[in-house]
């Protein structure tokens, strides 16, 4: 994530592809230097109800050619440390991908522009 200060720094995300948005913790928000501007709306999940704010800011997620895609917006961020361990990638990004979850080869794969899939059945 671009910081306040022009330096990117390494942001994890956990990705959730029920949540609506984006979010970034409160620990990324304090490490980041961004200016926040007005409250957004209370986001609940799981956890309960969080107020957060509004940064401008961008990310970027490294291709599997080694060019960065950048996602440049405002998103919510969390002001309270213990709301949330790690910052969520929700599908207000998501949805501009094909999402994939496979548990037991542990991958989660977002797949877009000349990526494609598909399902095979393998015989027994």
């Amino acid at each position: 994530m671009l910081g306040g200060d022009g330096i990117w720094r390494t942001l994890e995300f956990l990705v959730d592809a029920g949540a609506d948005r984006t979010v970034v913790s409160a620990t990324v928000l304090l490490a980041s230097n961004l200016p926040t501007f007005m409250p957004s709306k209370c986001l609940g999940g799981i956890g309960g109800v969080v107020e957060t704010v509004v940064v401008d800011s961008q990310f970027r997620i490294v291709r599997d050619d080694g060019v960065y895609a950048c996602f440049r917006g405002q998103f919510a961020a969390c002001t309270q440390v213990e709301a949330l361990d790690m910052s969520i990638l929700g599908r207000d990004i998501l949805d501009m991908f094909a999402l994939i979850i496979d548990r037991r080869a542990d991958v989660v794969a977002i797949l877009g522009g000349l990526h494609f899939y598909t399902i095979q059945h393998r015989a027994p």
